[in-house]
């Protein structure tokens, strides 16, 4: 089993910055994916993007690619999402989420990872 805590949400402006941090326990590995989801009202829980550990890739969805990296530190317990020029659509509920894995490309579908964090909000507003 392993346990993650999302941090880091808030109200924001249009063009501001904001960082959240995804906290691992338990039984975590150096083979694994960590992953960023958002969920808006009414929308369907979407991939924003992720991390392997090993070999240390990221994939981003288009939406954000340019504007959020996702970094995770040497513990192989926690990953940033840092996300610049924040826009209203960006607006949601955030999941980090977890999976083992030996796969290079990062999984992007909430089905193939079974561990999730409590979701933490960002609003983009004026």
């Amino acid at each position: 089993q392993v346990q993650l805590v999302e941090s880091g949400g808030g109200l924001v402006q249009p063009g501001d910055s904001l960082r959240l941090s995804c906290a691992a326990s338990g039984r975590t590995t150096r083979d694994y994916h960590m992953g960023w989801f958002r969920q808006a009202p009414g929308k369907e829980r979407e991939f924003v993007g992720g991390i392997s550990w090993s070999p240390g890739s990221t994939r981003y969805a288009d939406a954000v690619k340019g504007r959020f990296i996702i970094s995770s530190d040497h513990t192989m317990n926690s990953m940033d999402l840092r996300m610049n020029s924040l826009k209203p659509e960006d607006t949601a509920t955030y999941y980090c989420a977890y999976r083992y894995s030996l796969q290079t490309i990062v999984a992007a579908t909430t089905a193939q990872y079974p561990y999730w964090g409590q979701g933490t909000q960002v609003t983009v507003a004026s």
